[in-house]
């Protein structure tokens, strides 16, 4: 078993161990504990709400059922992760949708690099280059081939590490890394007539 690192990890592991001895109550506090970053996450790939909690609840449905295979080699949070992309993607290939079903708002496009210094003109034409900023990002984001927008995805919104996608998207490091800087290159290809 791999050294703990984190209190919060610790934590869930001992969660985990509690879930795999027979203790339900135990999964329901990694839900309580999860449930938000979770229906976050399938947000960003199922735009109706009502349905990303059933994407959500799906989740941990799965995670539940899974979890005596569970072994930590990976944090919990990680594994839940990956479950809940491929239930997120496999609901979107039940229903035929094959666009993107990726969105974000105003507070997560001011995360990006390039539109930080704009947040705080409030000018008619700086708020409508903001909004003009938003849909470029969006538009970006939604043409990305699906494993660089979920790389970037992850990377940007959900804070995770470089590893952490690795570990959630089941690739090697490298590949995260070259995903996440040929997403970003697309995306200020996009922005750069915008912001000059």
């Amino acid at each position: 078993m791999s050294e703990p690192f984190n209190v919060s990890e610790d934590l869930d592991q001992g969660l985990v161990r509690r879930v795999q001895q027979g203790d339900k109550a135990a999964f329901d506090l990694l839900v309580i504990k999860y449930q938000h970053k979770i229906v976050h996450l399938v947000n960003r790939y199922v735009k109706d709400p009502s349905e990303a909690q059933d994407v959500a609840q799906d989740t941990f449905i799965k995670a539940y059922r899974a979890l005596g295979d569970f072994r930590g080699e990976s944090a919990f949070y990680t594994w839940l992760y990956r479950i809940a992309i491929n239930t997120a993607k496999n609901y979107l290939l039940s229903r035929s949708r094959r666009h993107s079903e990726y969105e974000i708002d105003v507070q997560d496009a001011e995360q990006v690099e390039n539109a930080p210094q704009l947040k705080d003109m409030d000018t008619p034409e700086n708020m409508l280059m903001n909004e003009q900023i938003v849909e470029v990002i969006r538009s970006a984001i939604e043409k990305l081939p699906e494993e660089m927008r979920i790389a970037i995805t992850l990377r940007e919104f959900e804070g995770m590490s470089y590893e952490e996608i690795a570990e959630a998207m089941d690739c090697p490091i490298g590949t995260v890394r070259s995903r996440i800087f040929r997403a970003r290159e697309a995306i200020d290809a996009k922005l750069d007539p915008l912001i000059g």
